[in-house]
């Protein structure tokens, strides 16, 4: 049997005993968490949505903080006295410490960030760029590796980079003209295969030992967003390629 849990054996910041799966941190300040990450907690906490209804000092703390008013409705502050207990879908947790840094990470992955660190809306679609300095905590599906640029990245496997600049797209030619990419581009089907992300320059990428990414409802709010923007025509277009999709999926 694994050892039982009290306030004694969890001090100060790390994972779980013996779980990498769970994340503990002394609650001795604010600090900002995503929604639904809070497991467990001894002691005193209070959770406070980003919104006009939290006080003065809260409201100013998220002025300082939070450039990417898309997200904001996905975090809380947690405040109080004692030690939160944090998890993400079974993921691995790690703990990241900035010093007058900058870097980027899948918005969906993102798990907790002291009020130090800056948060911007990157321009990629469903990442977000902290730059500052302070510890914030992310998860990824498997351990994490850190490799230099020049690469190229499958944009499922992608967690974050650092320090160097956003990567482009790059198209594999002769994936996409094979007739079998036609087909799988009928119903709207991609593969690291196709498409990847190009990185260049100096800095380190972030990548997890996984392809699979569970939760894109921010990609899916990044299209929202252009939809005002889409013709009566292109709406067609776009309803017959989720109608697709859809039908791909049930297989």
């Amino acid at each position: 049997m694994s050892n039982v849990l009290n306030p004694g054996v969890l001090q100060g910041n790390d994972t779980i005993p013996g779980n990498e799966y769970a994340y503990y941190f002394t609650l001795d300040r604010p600090w900002f968490m995503s929604k639904g990450a809070m497991i467990a907690y001894y002691g005193q906490a209070s959770f406070h949505a980003l919104t006009a209804g939290i006080g003065a000092g809260l409201q100013q703390m998220v002025a300082g903080t939070f450039s990417a008013p898309m997200y904001q409705q996905d975090f809380v502050v947690v405040e109080g006295q004692g030690t939160l207990i944090i998890g993400d879908r079974g993921y691995t947790i790690n703990s990241y410490d900035l010093d007058e840094g900058n870097l980027t990470v899948r918005a969906s992955n993102l798990l907790a960030l002291e009020p130090g660190i800056q948060l911007n809306q990157s321009i990629v679609p469903g990442f977000l760029t902290l730059i500052g300095t302070g510890k914030f905590l992310a998860s990824s599906n498997g351990p994490v590796m850190f490799v230099e640029p020049p690469l190229r990245v499958d944009p499922e496997a992608l967690v974050g980079w650092a320090d160097c600049p956003s990567p482009s797209l790059h198209y594999d030619q002769n994936w996409v003209n094979s007739f079998m990419s036609a087909g799988a581009a009928m119903l709207g089907i991609n593969s690291g295969e196709e498409r990847q992300y190009d990185f260049t320059g100096a800095g380190t990428v972030l990548i997890q030992s996984s392809e699979k990414v569970v939760d894109d409802h921010h990609v899916v709010r990044n299209i929202e967003q252009q939809l005002p923007l889409v013709s009566p025509a292109g709406l067609a277009m776009l309803q017959q390629r989720i109608t697709a999709q859809q039908q791909q999926q049930h297989h």
